[in-house]
């Protein structure tokens, strides 16, 4: 076994492989960026390199550093993670030419199953089933529009290289098709430095289910079962489960078996994954192959008991495998939910900048009971105070669950969601809440276009309906009241003026127009020992119990004797005096105010907001590449103004009305800030 160990990687990833490594007796070294010098990976490691400069092309990407990097440490062995070059079948040859051993397949395996034509190709050889496509690359636009017709739209325009969601488009007609074609092959260029585009049909209400196999140099490979993919936004994967709830045993079997007859075909030897696209009727076609480890692995480990990156690295040290396909378990279900740092009421766009609270809720992934939040997993490469970067992936953490069955696993996730707190940054917490509420996807009833499908004009605070709204109300009561008892003992109160508790309030929460709803609430019985009370809203009583410490963010205690966490916080809005609720994905606003006080409150006029449509914001923190307007020029909504570059993405700003382009505020190459003008129209 190797003594020493470079992870080519950075973030949760990287943090992954250094704890494994640690459980197995093997120093770790770390490899760094300017904007990564702070990062949870490099104060993990034993060691750490710098690399470069921010941009993942000047460092993450640079394959002579990081050889260098593992000689510099004596580093026998190099991981490479997933992304950057992990799929890079010159960085495995050339790590193996210097004697470094890759912790992944062999190169000649990258190069047949990880170049996406050439997998196509390979695995028509071997009479896999594949999707009508053009599998040469495409030399130009207008050309991959003429394929795009012989093929019949609609057609997935991808990357050759390609992975994560990035360099990969759908597109339903030509100017889709021209536009995709673009940005695939500078998307593809930016993140992986091979512009080579492919297209293939898109097959309409798939599903998209993977097989995880893995192979040793012995020439024996299994699969461990399969991971369901389905839930995703634009190609990548925002939900993942294993098993999936779709599948029969039988299928299964064959997807596995296929599966491993590919892997065999190109003497496969590590952890890789074979992606499917399934039909309703359960058949199945191959679509490519990650000879990777996945972002997804821990749902396999949880259901299989296995660590997948141990096993890569026995593997790659040349011990064999130590489990044949009959000793393989399925034992429960595992559902992961990708936390991003995007904004999902902003149509996700990405959100940069300071963790000023970073509280994932407590693990437990190994206790042997089952008792309220155990079986709960999470990898992360962040920390309480860090910085997001804007030049990687949007990705800061994976939340993980492990149940006995499927409901106990939706279960689990949606309250180890409530007590994840993430501020300084948006988060898709909310969006995820929704979706695991859904009923379609609590029935198991969805494909990849479930969420073009529900939330196909965005994602608006009223896609998130709560059970119980009063809930909300009383929990804002509670957690007042509680402040209320706190400020009534402060010592030096001038006499007769000092704070009153009382029992009556009224809850008022405002909705986007200004519309203010007033409800009545009655907290009684305040028990100071346990920490409860009885609060009656719209005549329903709830007996609340927490001992929550006031000021923290994350509030757990028990509603009518059953347990619940939420997140309850002061002046987390624009209203200084309000108290900010979530739970299950709903969050209101909330000022508990006396009955005299909420009577007041109608009396003020209300402000509202300036009229900002006369310009052009930048909605995210990013890289302005391009301005395709000039002052003076007449535009039509829809027409595109603007490229910013962030998170590895290119998002392209179009107009939402008619005008003409007065001043332009912003030039090409400069970093912008969220709400930054870019532009006015007169």
């Amino acid at each position: 076994m190797f003594k020493k160990i470079l992870i080519a990687n950075r973030g949760e990833i990287a943090c992954r492989v250094i704890q494994t490594a640690k459980k197995m007796g093997i120093a770790t070294v770390a490899v760094y960026s300017d904007a990564d010098k702070e990062s949870r990976h490099v104060e993990l490691a034993d060691e750490a390199v710098h690399i470069g400069a921010a941009p993942s092309r000047e460092s993450y990407l640079q394959m002579d550093r990081i050889i260098a990097a593992c000689k510099q440490t004596g580093a026998q062995a190099v991981h490479p993670g997933y992304g950057f070059l992990s799929e890079n079948e010159a960085f495995a040859r050339k790590a193996e030419e210097e004697g470094i051993v890759f912790i992944g397949p062999k190169h000649h395996s990258i190069a047949a199953m990880g170049d996406k034509i050439a997998s196509k190709k390979l695995a028509n050889e071997a009479k896999v089933n594949t999707i009508p496509g053009w599998n040469d690359a495409i030399e130009s636009a207008e050309r991959a529009v003429e394929i795009a017709r012989d093929i019949g739209y609609p057609v997935m325009i991808k990357a050759s290289a390609g992975g994560g969601g990035k360099g990969l488009r759908v597109a339903f007609n030509d100017k889709e098709a021209l536009e995709g074609f673009t940005s695939c092959r500078n998307e593809a260029r930016n993140s992986f430095g091979d512009d080579r585009v492919f297209i293939e049909k898109f097959v309409e209400e798939p599903r998209h289910i993977e097989i995880q196999v893995l192979g040793d140099a012995q020439g024996n490979v299994i699969y461990l079962n399969e991971r369901e993919c389905s839930i995703q936004r634009r190609h990548q994967k925002v939900i993942e489960e294993a098993p999936s709830p779709f599948i029969s045993d039988a299928t299964r079997k064959a997807m596995g078996e296929q599966a491993v007859a590919l892997a065999k075909a190109v003497n496969y030897q590590s952890a890789g994954t074979v992606e499917f696209v399934v039909g309703k009727d359960q058949s199945f076609y191959f679509l490519e192959m990650n000879t990777r480890l996945q972002v997804e692995h821990p749902v396999t480990e949880c259901i299989t008991g296995l660590d997948l990156v141990e096993l890569m690295s026995r593997v790659a040290a040349g011990e064999p495998l130590p489990l044949t396909q009959a000793a393989v378990k399925r034992d429960g279900w595992a559902i992961e939910c990708r936390i991003n740092a995007e904004d999902p009421f902003r149509n996700f766009l990405p959100s940069t900048g300071r963790l000023v609270r970073f509280q994932p809720p407590k693990q437990s992934m190994f206790a042997a009971d089952t008792e309220h939040l155990q079986g709960v997993r999470v990898d992360t490469g962040v920390y309480d105070g860090g910085e997001i970067p804007m030049y990687y992936d949007s990705m800061i953490a994976k939340l993980i669950v492990h149940g006995r069955d499927r409901a106990e696993a939706i279960a689990k996730m949606r309250e180890a969601l409530n007590g994840f707190v993430i501020r300084g940054i948006s988060s898709n917490i909310p969006f995820q809440s929704a979706l695991l509420a859904h009923p379609q996807f609590v029935a198991g009833d969805f494909n990849t276009g479930f969420i073009a499908e529900h939330y196909g004009q965005g994602f608006h605070a009223e896609d998130v309906p709560h059970a119980d709204p009063d809930f909300l109300v009383a929990l804002a009561a509670f957690m007042h009241r509680r402040y209320r008892a706190r400020a009534s003992r402060i010592s030096g109160q001038l006499e007769g003026h000092g704070v009153k508790i009382g029992e009556k309030f009224v809850v008022v929460t405002t909705d986007a127009q200004g519309n203010q709803t007033h409800v009545p609430v009655t907290v009684s019985d305040f028990e100071a020992a346990s920490g409860s009370s009885v609060v009656t809203v719209s005549g329903k009583a709830y007996t609340l119990a927490s001992d929550a410490l006031l000021g923290a963010v994350r509030v757990q205690g028990t509603a009518d004797g059953k347990p619940f966490t939420a997140q309850v916080e002061r002046g987390a809005g624009k209203n200084p005096l309000a108290l900010r609720v979530a739970h299950n994905g709903t969050q209101i606003d909330a000022m508990v105010l006396s009955p005299k006080g909420a009577q007041l409150l109608q009396l003020m006029p209300y402000k509202a907001p300036p009229d900002l449509s006369k310009y052009l914001m930048s909605p995210m923190p990013g890289l302005l590449v391009e301005v395709s307007v000039q002052p003076g020029q007449q535009v039509q909504a829809g027409e595109k103004l603007a490229v910013i570059e962030a998170m590895k993405m290119e998002n392209v700003l179009f107009a939402t009305q008619d005008g003409v382009v007065g001043k332009i505020s912003a030039g090409k190459g400069e970093s912008l800030a969220v709400d930054q003008v870019i532009l006015e129209f007169n």
